[in-house]
This record gives structure tokens, sequence and C-alpha cells, in this order.
């Protein structure tokens, strides 16, 4: 059964910006806060291949390898 909360003394700058938010967002106030609140409480797992494929996609590329970078890493201790 879903919880009602509600939130007091809000300062009206914070309302605002809220409110700001929710409208560039296509979202009502209500959507908006339960969008900050599932954001904050169940954060997204990190994908590391989604990611990857991302990078791909936009033709980034190193020139150096991975493994070099923690050799050197290492032998510097």
């Amino acid at each position: 059964m879903p919880v009602s909360i509600s939130l007091k003394d809000v300062p009206n700058d914070l309302a605002d910006a809220l409110r700001e938010q929710a409208k560039l967002n296509h979202r009502a106030v209500q959507g908006q806060l339960m969008h900050i609140l599932e954001t904050a409480v169940r954060p997204r797992p990190f994908r590391a291949l989604a990611l990857m494929r991302e990078i791909e996609k936009l033709g980034f590329t190193s020139q150096t390898n991975s493994t070099d970078i923690i050799r050197k890493s290492r032998d510097r201790r």
C-alpha cells in the first residue's frame, strides 16, 4: 500500500527550483519528487559494457594500453 509523505517548511527558493526542474522535465512536481527519490534511493547499476559501446560509437580511442598504465603505476611505488 502506498504511503503519503509530507515535507514541511520548504524554503521558497527550493520550491521554485523544484517547480522549474519539473517543468523542464515535463513532469508534475509530484512526479519530479518521485523521480528524485527513486534516483537517490534506488541507484541504477553501473553498466560498463553499455558505456564502452557508447564510447566506441563516439570514436574515442586511447594510444595507451591499460595494462601498461597499471604496470607503470605499480612500478612507481
